[in-house]
């Protein structure tokens, strides 16, 4: 009997309540104004009161704590709390130190949130001069700020740009996924880019930001928050609304990873293989799916980039392929594997990847603005680089 067999926790926690605020580009609200509105939207859509929470979980990166939203929501009596990190990889990993924590007796209902004023406050994809010295950033990546290696769009150009080199990708095809997003986004009145439109036009004529990456390669800079509510299947079947069953949560580095944050990943044998690679092969086998089996996903999209390197790992196409598969319909509504529904980080909101999550329980409620008929099992990946995490979600 494998690890994964005798301590399995598939299907035994649930997904019971969602909540979002708005998406803007200047909230006008406190970072816990908006983590306290995304979390009472949240328990709203569970039928639940703060007074049911026990547990909390956050991202290292929040600047909002678990005692300051336990004391703006009222609750009485946390007896878990938990913080994963950082920023993209965090989300789904959160949802699993939920479901570690009900599973172990440390807390009933879990809270889960991330909270940030993106655009009118900390914009995280700019660098600063204390980020270009060495020992001034306190991490290996500083050792790359001073040769002009500063931000994440930089990083993922020169991954990019590897790609087209080895296999031949357009950049055509890398508009197509911006343009799929723009779609499902204009059909989602919360997305703040609901209702401008994009064509292939209008992408390859946009700015170039880091060479081959163009201004709609990237992702939104967004003021917002989003919240679920995690809880044992068995409680959850007393919800408001239909629960959403967690198969299967899976975390993950790869075969030797680098230090830093990001930068160091360049050093990697291969930089066109993402940690999604080995994430996905714990998801499948805890989950006993396969990517023949998931009906809709929400690919994490800090940039085009990225999702067509994270189609490829998760096995929707062959390594190199990612290009024709998408340029060709795999990734639109009606294709091989529908993705970012609500919009994704291109043109929904960047939420660290939380937003995709709340989409995800939407489609498997029926509740989507551009619902996949049928839907009945959602991968949502939370893996950019260097670590990265995973959800397989089910309808009950």
């Amino acid at each position: 009997m494998t690890v994964d067999e005798e301590f399995h926790h598939r299907d035994r926690c649930a997904i019971v309540g969602i909540g979002a605020t708005d998406y803007s580009r200047a909230s006008g609200r406190s970072d816990l104004t908006l983590a306290t509105q995304a979390a009472l939207a949240a328990l709203d859509d569970a039928g639940l009161s703060p007074r049911d929470v026990d547990g909390i979980v956050r991202c290292d990166m929040d600047t909002v704590r678990q005692h300051d939203l336990a004391d703006a929501l009222g609750i009485q009596d946390l007896t878990y709390w938990s913080e994963v990190g950082p920023g993209g990889v965090a989300p789904c990993a959160m949802v699993g130190q939920a479901v570690g924590a009900i599973l172990s007796g440390q807390a009933t209902t879990v809270l889960v949130f991330r909270e940030l004023n993106g655009r009118s406050g900390r914009r995280y994809g700019l660098s600063s001069t204390v980020d270009a010295q060495v020992g001034g950033a306190g991490s290996y990546d500083e050792f790359f700020a001073p040769y002009g290696l500063l931000t994440p769009g930089q990083i993922f150009a020169v991954m990019a740009r590897r790609h087209m080199i080895e296999y031949g990708t357009r950049a055509e095809e890398l508009g197509h996924i911006a343009l799929v997003c723009r779609a499902r986004a204009n059909a989602n009145p919360a997305a703040q880019m609901h209702g401008r439109a994009l064509s292939m036009d209008d992408y390859l004529a946009a700015r170039m930001i880091a060479d081959p990456l163009r201004l709609f390669d990237f992702c939104l800079e967004t003021d917002g928050a989003c919240a679920l509510v995690v809880t044992s299947a068995a409680r959850a079947r007393d919800g408001r609304k239909p629960p959403v069953l967690i198969r299967a949560v899976a975390q993950g580095s790869g075969r030797n990873p680098q230090p830093g944050v990001q930068f160091p990943v360049l050093m990697r044998e291969s930089i066109t293989e993402l940690p999604a690679r080995s994430v996905a092969r714990t998801l499948y086998r805890r989950a006993g799916l396969g990517p023949h089996d998931i009906d809709v996903a929400q690919i994490y999209d800090c940039f085009t980039i990225t999702v067509l390197l994270q189609l490829e790992d998760w096995g929707f196409c062959p390594k190199g392929e990612g290009g024709p598969f998408v340029a060709g319909g795999g990734i639109d509504l009606g294709g091989r594997i529908p993705i970012n529904t609500g919009g994704g980080h291109l043109s929904e909101g960047y939420l660290h990847g939380m937003n995709h999550i709340l989409e995800g329980v939407r489609q498997l409620r029926g509740e989507s603005t551009s619902q996949v008929p049928g839907a009945e099992v959602c991968l949502i990946t939370s893996t950019p680089l260097p670590p990265g995490s995973a959800l397989l979600l089910r309808a009950a």
